[in-house]
């Protein structure tokens, strides 16, 4: 997979983002995308830097066996200090036996403790999952939610390892609720929050089906998928100033099912109905194919029908060290005032 031009394909990319990395350094940000091989010529490629982790991951082909050594001494040459290296190969399946592909160095499978905007983040390179513990395309929405959430209430659904409840409740948020299915993901959320001097009592871990709570909470009927039953937490309906909505692409559950590209509207009405008048829906979008105009178009039309129109909607940008080849990257967010 890769050729030999990869150092001058390297180099261009590390020039590129000398102005976000000085203002990420500024900031106390020590985690961004080195190179994002999709828009810069190396498709399925990407490296990442968590403070002293790099981690490769390919995406379609692996690399060859002498390849890894070779990529990990391109990078060793290009930039300064000591780092470990991992090399991860991601396939279709949930997991994956990374180790098949590469045998880091052991202290490339510890843990590390990266930074962004002086917030404290656990990393590691191997665990139960594929997924890294901190999504780097979604900083520029963590951001935003760190400088306007003071005195809010946030829900923050499909969070994963927390990193956007954490920076809501860094940012001075009086209650954030972190809905996740899996509980070892909001285990590495509670590290996060206790790394971060996070009180325990506005930090709240639900361990449970989204769609199950966020509907609660809307005041909306729970019924499992295909009439499946099972015993779920229950929850009274009540109102958030801000909700966040990252799902992932796809996934199936128990007792719903997640379709990012063909019907974003059954997570998008019980989030507007679960927002207070005049808070926000911050909502993600991680599919390549679908377009912002059209996505968000959708949005209005589902909130209108749901009797809560949205007052106006934003795009926000990711950051610079995730370029797009045609100015439309992956992941799109959208800010709906509702």
């Amino acid at each position: 997979m890769l050729t030999k031009d990869f150092n001058s394909l390297l180099s261009p990319a590390l020039e590129r983002r000398k102005p976000l990395l000085e203002a990420l350094a500024a900031e106390g940000t020590d985690c961004w995308r080195l190179f994002n091989g999709v828009a810069e010529g190396l498709p399925g490629l990407t490296v990442d830097r968590y403070g002293g982790l790099l981690l490769a991951q390919t995406f379609r082909d692996s690399l060859a066996p002498d390849e890894i050594p070779a990529l990990e001494e391109s990078l060793r040459r290009a930039l300064p200090g000591p780092f470990a290296f991992a090399y991860n190969h991601r396939g279709k399946r949930a997991t994956e036996s990374f180790a098949k592909w590469h045998k880091p160095a052991p202290e490339a499978l510890q843990d590390f403790i990266c930074s962004e905007g002086g917030l404290k983040f656990v990393i590691n390179a191997r665990h139960r999952g594929i997924d890294p513990w901190l999504f780097l395309d979604l900083r520029a929405a963590r951001r935003l939610v760190r400088g306007s959430a003071r005195g809010l209430s946030a829900l923050n659904l499909f969070s994963y390892t927390c990193g956007v409840g954490v920076c809501a409740a860094a940012g001075g948020a009086a209650e954030v609720w972190n809905v996740d299915f899996a509980q070892s993901s909001l285990d590495v959320g509670r590290r996060n929050a206790e790394l971060n001097g996070i009180a325990a009592d506005r930090f709240r871990l639900v361990n449970e089906d989204c769609l199950t709570v966020v509907r609660q909470l809307a005041g909306l009927p729970v019924a499992g998928r295909y009439g499946q039953k099972r015993r779920y937490e229950r929850f009274q309906p009540r109102s958030f100033d801000l909700v966040f909505l990252d799902p992932p692409a796809w996934a199936k559950g128990p007792m719903s099912a997640v379709d990012v590209a063909g019907d974003y509207q059954s997570m998008f009405k019980p989030a507007v109905l679960a927002a207070k008048a005049g808070g926000r829906v911050i909502a993600t979008n991680h599919v390549a194919s679908v377009d912002y105009a059209a996505w968000t178009e959708t949005l209005r039309r589902c909130a209108a029908k749901a009797g809560r129109p949205v007052k106006n909607i934003e795009p926000l940008a990711v950051d610079a060290d995730f370029p797009s080849f045609d100015g439309r990257p992956p992941l799109k967010v959208a800010v709906c005032e509702v």
